[in-house]
């Protein structure tokens, strides 16, 4: 650690990942680099360092390195050659910083550079930052032409099918979040990990900031690795995970929930209905992995709450230093003894009302986070006839009819503003695969199919003839009513 910097533990520590394989000339001297990184105020490093089970005497250098370094550099063998993808795995499963950052084990990519990439992250405004090799005033020795344009390609083709507008999708530095970073499932244990994890960035609605760097590219005759194979499986990987959504951990919520969580253009068309209801003082009921949360923004205030306590660690991550925004938990099922403030203008609480043991009781308990004449948003599951095991795969107790809404409403001392059915379009690929085949999810190419026709469901939705799979209720509190707040409530700001 560099000469003057304080004694005191750290405000933050950045895990630098370094997979090695066969670097038995370069691995002592990046290491080093690596070590001696200048890095901003109250930051430290850790290397988690995975030897790829070199062949060529890399792993007595780096035992001998990490023997000499005790405390910061850890190191770990693999017994088996995988690859690129397999040792970040390792390496990530060890880290204890709250920021991640990939380092390859050459002497291409120059640590010095660490302060320009954590920075973002730092300032709260980024939860993935890339080292741009291409961005302009980087400072790069020139590459060969096909090389360059290999590399102009695959990003091309990753930015078409996720989105984005990345110059280097391919560089090797990629710092991180490492709740974020953890709660992606990692499947690829070559060099195809880069696009693997941009395309899987952007289904999760990461803001990714990119910045440029310094690169001093080598040559296949100088001991480059990757090689035109490794370009083909990069293809293929881009191709597939704009399929297939495969961006959460299974430990990360139910994983019919997950699935839903991944219909990105249903969760917007939600949160298009439900935004003329929301006021600029929000307290969010269940809000999961933050995909209404993201797309309501901004607020003056908004509260995510959640019962599941690695659900807040990861909305506590996503929305860090987000002006406004705060993560508290809240179960619906026990609601005495929060911590919410109450005079919310808004409570938002979409499906989780279904999956309490009594919602009259917990109708009353969210009334009470209300400022008099505040609104309720709710979604709720209609219709009784179509409780099946998909229903009950989410944790669903009950569906509703409009009758049973509103008697559970007035039962709260709240009013019905407005009732409308949505998702008409649902109704058939819920009867099919939920009461009929009995099936406790949904296919992910039936979600995947649903989710990209979503546009044209917006069209049609009010032309149907059926009820909606859904009910969207607005209830609203008495302007004159007494707020009856909790013993540790207090009136919010």
């Amino acid at each position: 650690m560099p000469s003057g910097r304080a004694s005191a533990a750290p405000a933050c520590r950045v895990s630098v990942l370094i997979p090695v394989y066969n670097e038995r000339y370069f691995a002592e001297i990046l290491i080093e680099r690596a070590l001696a990184a200048p890095l901003p105020d109250g930051v430290d490093s850790e290397l988690v360092v995975v030897d790829d089970c070199s062949s060529d005497g890399t792993a007595e250098v780096l035992a001998r390195v990490a023997a000499r370094h005790p405390g910061r550099v850890r190191l770990h063998r693999h017994t088996v050659n995988q690859g690129k993808g397999a040792a970040v795995r390792t390496a990530l499963a060890q880290a204890t910083g709250s920021i991640c950052l990939i380092q390859d084990a050459d002497l291409e990519y120059d640590p010095r550079d660490y302060p320009a990439l954590i920075q973002p992250i730092l300032d709260g405004d980024a939860d993935v930052v890339y080292g741009s090799r291409f961005a302009p005033s980087a400072c790069r020795r020139v590459l060969r032409y096909w090389h360059a344009k290999g590399n102009a390609l695959l990003t091309g083709l990753s930015n078409w099918f996720t989105d984005l507008d990345l110059t280097d999708m391919e560089t090797c530095y990629k710092a991180a979040k490492t709740s974020i970073l953890r709660s992606i499932p990692i499947r690829s244990n070559r060099f195809n990990l880069e696009p693997e994890l941009t395309a899987k960035f952007a289904k999760r609605g990461c803001r990714i900031y990119e910045v440029p760097i310094s690169y001093r590219g080598r040559s296949q005759d100088e001991g480059k690795k990757i090689t035109w194979r490794d370009g083909l499986q990069a293809l293929w990987t881009i191709v597939y995970y704009s399929i297939v959504d495969d961006a959460y951990e299974p430990r990360y919520g139910r994983p019919a929930l997950q699935r839903l969580e991944q219909t990105h253009r249903f969760t917007r068309w939600l949160t298009d209905r439900v935004r003329p209801f929301i006021g600029d003082r929000v307290v969010e009921i269940g809000a999961g992995l933050g995909g209404v949360t993201q797309r309501a923004l901004p607020r003056s205030r908004w509260v995510a709450t959640d019962a599941d306590e690695l659900h807040r660690q990861y909305l506590e991550s996503r929305f860090a230093g987000y002006p406004g925004l705060e993560v508290r938990p809240f179960d619906l099922d026990r609601p005495e003894g929060h911590e919410l403030a109450t005079g919310y203008d808004t409570v938002v609480c979409l499906d989780g009302l279904a999956r309490t043991a009594d919602d009259v009781a917990a109708l009353r308990a969210l009334a009470a986070l209300l400022a008099p004449g505040g609104r309720m948003v709710l979604m709720v599951p209609q219709g009784r006839w179509l409780f099946s095991p998909l229903d009950r795969a989410i944790g669903g107790r009950r569906r509703y009819s409009r009758q049973a809404i509103r008697q559970a409403a007035e039962a709260s001392g709240l009013t019905v503003e407005a009732i409308h059915g949505i998702n008409r379009a649902g109704v058939p690929v819920w009867v099919l695969n939920g009461v009929l085949l009995r099936r406790p999810r949904l296919d992910r190419v039936q979600l995947k199919l649903f989710d990209s026709l979503v546009w044209l469901w917006r069209c049609v939705d009010g032309l149907l003839p059926w009820p909606g799979l859904s009910l969207l209720v607005v209830l609203r509190r008495a302007p004159d009513a007494a707020v009856a707040a909790s013993p540790t409530a207090a009136p919010a700001p």
